[in-house]
């Protein structure tokens, strides 16, 4: 309860109002107490009526405390219910739209390692969009013919854990997390492959390229271990220091279980496969150097044919994506075994029939080509050339 106001205080707190709303200065509402403020507005009011709302509205804005707040808003009230100042709408915070629409942008994305035929599979995780959920896309990236697979949709949170655990359970390949950046990189490599071929992706990963953004390519120049953002422009690797020893050994990085899928299409080998068994076979009386001879000749052959130079680099850079993957799997040796390698592939003054790993290479292709010819396979389940996914 506010302390009755004696009338002098009141008649000149009125006093003071009037000589404000004629122009002069507000009075200071601290000097008076809020019971003869509350009589001298109910006065000003009565004898003024709406002339005194501008002046009421400036003391509630500026009153010391909430007492005289309090009777300045009733003074505002009792306007308001005799129709003298219209119903004021309280200050709404802005209406936001119940369901909102941020733009999409990747957030998480794995890479798995390299098949035999050059594909690789990546998954990129959206964040955004219309209610901000979660997109996961699938693709299929292969080195020679671009985006060989799409697919994916809205997935929750504890599905895609559950998906993750999946994958780390049951395939083959190894999978890395790396930025998301990064792998829109590796699908503006792709699609950049695809103009030069003059070929388009599947029309499956239409819903998904504006999401790509603006990522350019060049991306296997980009070091999987960092988080670069996209507009660093991509640094020279260090010239690696040649070590002999581990590229005489090259041949054993093909034994490894990520690569044992690694080696010439053997459609490409057939005819040197039969003349390799032609040799193995033959009832002629040669001494095994001689046959060895043969054979050696039949490898060099294939290498030098199925390894030209764009050969070359391509698996070089096949092994280069290997080893930044058995770096983030804490697999050192066979990382810079393929490092080394891949040096060596990359130079192409130095011959590839001497490098181990692609006579290896190459005499798979034609021990596959082999069991081929000798109907112990189809050329179908055991062909690198790459091809799409059927659907079912």
């Amino acid at each position: 309860m506010t302390a009755p106001a004696t009338r002098d205080e009141a008649a000149g707190c009125l006093a003071a109002l009037e000589a404000a709303l004629a122009g002069g200065d507000p009075p200071a509402l601290a000097r008076v107490s809020p019971a003869a403020l509350d009589d001298a507005l109910r006065a000003l009011a009565k004898r003024h009526g709406a002339a005194s709302l501008p002046l009421l509205e400036r003391l509630a804005d500026a009153a010391p405390d909430k007492a005289h707040r309090r009777a300045v808003r009733r003074a505002l009230y009792r306007l308001e219910q005799s129709g003298l100042r219209p119903p004021r709408l309280s200050a709404a915070a802005p209406a936001r739209p119940v369901v909102t629409r941020a733009a999409e942008h990747p957030v998480r994305a794995w890479l798995s390692g390299i098949d035999g035929s050059g594909s690789r599979a990546a998954w990129i995780l959206f964040e955004g969009g219309l209610g901000g959920g979660l997109r996961l896309c699938s693709l299929i990236l292969n080195d020679e013919a671009g985006i060989m697979d799409a697919a994916g949709g809205p997935i929750a949170r504890k599905r895609l854990e559950a998906e993750l655990r999946g994958l780390r359970e049951s395939q083959k390949l190894p999978w890395v997390e790396v930025d998301g950046r990064r792998a829109c990189a590796l699908v503006a490599d792709a699609l950049a492959l695809h103009e030069r071929l003059g070929t388009v992706p599947p029309p499956e990963f239409a819903r998904w390229r504006k999401l790509m953004g603006e990522a350019q390519p060049k991306a296997s120049q980009a070091d999987t271990r960092e988080k670069l953002p996209v507009d660093t422009p991509p640094t020279a690797a260090p010239a690696l220091t040649p070590d002999t020893s581990l590229l005489d050994r090259s041949a054993e990085i093909l034994d490894l279980p990520e690569l044992m899928g690694w080696f010439i299409d053997p459609g490409r080998v057939q005819h040197e496969a039969l003349a390799l068994l032609q040799v193995r076979e033959s009832r002629l009386v040669v001494s095994d150097r001689i046959k060895a001879e043969r054979e050696a000749s039949i490898l060099d052959g294939v290498v030098e044919a199925q390894l030209p130079d764009g050969a070359r680099r391509r698996w070089a850079a096949r092994l280069r994506e290997m080893a930044e993957i058995f770096h983030m799997t804490g697999r050192l040796e066979p990382a810079a075994m393929a490092e080394q390698t891949a040096a060596a592939l990359a130079d192409v003054g130095r011959p590839a029939t001497s490098i181990p790993f692609a006579r290896a290479l190459a005499a798979r292709g034609i021990e596959m080509a082999s069991e081929v010819a000798l109907g112990r396979t189809r050329l179908a389940d055991v062909s690198r050339a790459p091809a799409r996914r059927a659907r079912s």
